[in-house]
């Protein structure tokens, strides 16, 4: 049974988008809903009405109207959404024109900088149109490597108002990291900063750009914001401009936007490519707008008074996530740096400085504030604070607890799980409704999702693969140079026919929540038994020796053995006394077959830069397989002591 740890009260629920769309659907449709399972029945049993209602609530912005809402739900890829109308990504997002705070801009150790709506929709004007000057036409891909600032987002805005498509990785990737990715999709303009900060360090960029420019002969303009200095030098790009000079001088500018079928592809976005090559995602405009709306303004509970914050680089899907909040009219705070910079309590400083009521980061940033003793609500004023975002990797119940203990008791909790292939999520907050420890509140509106097992039957209260078994508008509309879809077919469809495998490890509740355990590609298999391993994170994490832990399966005689890295705290060996304690509490908490068969100390845990465990990198580096794009890492130095560590006297070996 899990634990309570909050729920809200009339007045809150009353107050919600959730609940007057609700209302609206009781209205529109003659039901007496008052609880989000009812809601949530009838949006998967009834898809193209709730769509064609929540149309209608967000306001979509189009030229043209829609002749039919989806041609067939059967069609599992290849649905298509919302055929005949026409509209434009950034002219939805460019919807307030005002003096309304759009953007707030907190780089390390510098006062925030504002931007309004109405100076936002200026600044997009002046950049559109020298795109447009430059040659840009629809279709064309607009790149970014950059830091999450305001003129990443102004790129954007700029190259889809024009119909061209955007994609971008954080300037913490490394030179071939960026050809894997961009080289694919053959980039017309290149928006980068001159550097970045990182810990109080200067970081230069261009360097790494000129490198990358080499084998991107496609690059016809590399636009160089200022950032760590004012006027760098360009000399070594010969087709790089200044920001402030490509932009155009002129005032008063409209921009044209063009306007495009719902289909049109707007972002193309990558794999973690820690695996192979990373795959490109193409995701079309219609449908990341409707679905990110959905899940901002029902979901999140976002409205025109919010201040937004998402712990997120340019690189990761939140990113795009978070943009589209201007939808919404709030104001969004974007960070760039290190999140424990100057103190691990930075965050939490910006979030009382900017009054944030909407706070969104990672799963492992929350274990790590856990872990180094901070007490946000003894320290900052938190009062505008209403809920708190999690996700990247499941959230323990010992976060989850710490979080209404040390942040604030009377906040929404809202763990959400999905995936840059949707660009949105399977499962999410629900802000009328329940928060149970270490569970996400529920699956979202018409997303119909299922734990299934092996047999491909829906299980209720029992592990199994996290599927859809119906299509949704952020669905890919296709993978980059996938003429006959079989990369995307292989991504998703290749285990249960038409229906989304998404590849997590998952039990939905009785309730309708969703308990996450990991990937399900790296999930545990030992005897014959799946497990996953958040199921052993939860555990060790929580021991004060263990800073940080990694858990891997290891082919051994015929069967998987559990082999579990452990990163020791400051002032703490991994000793035999602390590996029978590390048992011991796996035993009691858990089971037998969680217990590891190898405890081994390790100098630190492999994440990619998105900070996500990389638990098949390490398993192949222990069994001698050669890791392709060590790029996506963000830390790879450390695959070297897996690859050498000797597997039966765990010991490294030479």
């Amino acid at each position: 049974m899990s634990k309570l740890l909050w729920k809200p009260d009339e007045e809150r629920i009353k107050s919600t988008n959730m609940y007057s769309f609700m209302n609206a659907i009781n209205l529109k449709y003659n039901k007496d809903f008052s609880d989000y399972s009812s809601l949530y029945n009838w949006s998967i049993d009834n898809i193209p009405d709730f769509w064609s209602s929540f149309w209608e609530y967000a306001d979509i912005i189009t030229s043209k109207q829609y002749d039919e809402v989806v041609d067939d739900l059967t069609k599992l890829p290849g649905a298509k959404w919302f055929s005949g109308a026409e509209l434009n990504f950034a002219e939805n997002l460019l919807r307030y024109r005002d003096d309304r705070v759009a953007l707030i801009f907190k780089g390390e150790n510098r006062d925030s900088t504002k931007l309004t709506y109405a100076e936002l929709y200026n600044e997009v004007a002046k950049v559109a149109k020298s795109l447009k000057d430059a040659g840009v036409e629809p279709e064309d891909r607009i790149v970014g490597f950059i830091p999450n600032m305001p003129e990443a987002i102004i790129a954007m805005l700029a190259a889809t108002s024009l119909g061209a498509v955007w994609s971008s990785c954080s300037p913490d990737f490394g030179v071939k990291g960026v050809l894997d990715r961009f080289g694919q999709i053959k980039p017309k303009i290149l928006f980068t900063a001159n550097g970045y900060f990182f810990k109080g360090n200067k970081l230069d960029s261009l360097e790494r750009v000129a490198d990358i420019i080499k084998d991107l002969p496609t690059i016809e303009k590399v636009i160089v914001v200022p950032y760590t200095e004012e006027k760098a030098d360009i000399n070594n790009l010969p087709i790089a401009v200044h920001y402030n000079d490509f932009k155009s001088t002129e005032d008063g500018l409209e921009v044209e936007f063009k306007q495009l079928p719902f289909s049109h592809p707007l972002y193309i976005m990558f794999t973690s490519g820690t695996t192979g090559p990373p795959k490109c995602m193409v995701q079309s405009a219609g449908g990341i707008l409707i679905n990110h709306l959905k899940e901002l303004m029902l979901h999140t509970d976002l409205k025109r008074d919010d201040v937004i914050f998402y712990f997120t680089t340019c690189g990761w899907m939140m990113w795009n996530w978070l943009v589209s909040s201007l939808g919404v009219g709030a104001s969004l705070v974007l960070f760039d740096g290190n999140p424990f910079h100057p103190n691990p309590g930075a965050l939490w400083q910006m979030a009382e400085d900017e009054k944030i009521t909407i706070f969104g980061t990672s799963a492992g940033y929350i274990a790590a504030i856990m872990n180094a003793g901070l007490k946000p609500k003894d320290n900052y004023d938190l009062t505008a604070l209403k809920s708190v975002l999690s996700t990247g990797s499941p959230l323990s119940v010992e976060s989850f607890e710490y979080i209404y203990r040390e942040v604030k008791e009377d906040l929404q909790l809202a763990s959400i799980s999905g995936g840059s292939d949707i660009n949105g999520c399977f499962a999410a907050g629900n802000p009328i409704g329940p928060v149970n420890a270490g569970e996400i509140q529920c699956r979202c509106l018409a997303m119909d999702v299922h734990a299934y097992d092996a047999d491909g039957n829906s299980i209720i209260d029992q592990e199994g693969e996290l599927v859809c078994i119906k299509p949704s508008p952020s669905m890919p509309i296709h993978f980059w140079d996938d003429p006959n879809g079989e990369k995307y077919h292989n991504a998703y469809f290749d285990v249960y026919p038409n229906v989304w495998r998404h590849g997590d490890f998952v039990t939905v509740t009785k309730n309708g929540g969703v308990v996450m355990y990991g990937r399900s590609d790296a999930t545990l298999n030992p005897g014959g038994v799946r497990i996953g391993t958040s199921e052993i994170y939860r555990i060790v994490e929580n021991m004060e020796e263990i800073d940080d832990s990694i858990v891997v399966g290891q082919e051994y005689k015929g069967d998987v053995r559990v082999v579990l890295f452990v990163k020791m705290a400051d002032g703490h060996e991994l000793s035999d006394e602390i590996k029978v304690k590390i048992r011991k509490e796996i035993r009691a908490e858990a089971s037998p077959r969680h217990v590891p068969a190898k405890i081994i100390a390790t100098p630190d845990v492999l994440y990619t830069l998105n900070m996500k465990k990389v638990e098949l990198a390490v398993k192949k580096a222990i069994e001698g397989k050669e890791i392709l794009n060590k790029d996506a890492l963000r830390n790879p130095e450390v695959l070297d002591f897996y690859a050498n560590v000797d597997m039966n006297n765990t010991k490294p070996g030479k």
